[in-house]
């Protein structure tokens, strides 16, 4: 049996729900960022600065960058508890799986900081 200790909550209808809004924001984001290149097709440097430089396009992609490590934590978490199951890697598998979810999770947290850091100049 799986037990929730890495899972992003105790409840596995939150984590559904986690993955649908947060799916539709990053529909949305990439929706719009396409519609403004398609909009602009001369775009050069200096517009697109000046989209990026409004303090409501810094928090809308700050609200998808959180979408996305969320999104992907909840995928991650599916797929690693979904396959590196004991049948699978034999006595090791509680090991494997832990290693691999503390990697995802790492990873995700570095790249949320570093799009902070792009996004905000910190």
């Amino acid at each position: 049996m799986v037990t929730n200790v890495t899972n992003f909550s105790r409840s596995g209808l939150f984590d559904w729900m986690a993955q649908r809004v947060s799916a539709v924001i990053l529909a949305t984001y990439f929706v719009f960022l396409v519609g403004f290149v398609i909009c602009n097709p001369n775009l050069d440097y200096s517009q697109w600065y000046s989209l990026f430089h409004n303090k409501w396009m810094r928090t809308y992609s700050l609200l998808a960058l959180l979408c996305l490590s969320v999104h992907a934590w909840v995928g991650m978490w599916t797929i690693t508890t979904d396959y590196l199951t004991r049948m699978a890697l034999g006595k090791w598998a509680t090991g494997v799986r832990f290693l691999v979810q503390a990697l995802c999770g790492m990873l995700m947290f570095v790249i949320f900081v570093w799009g902070i850091q792009i996004l905000w100049g910190v």
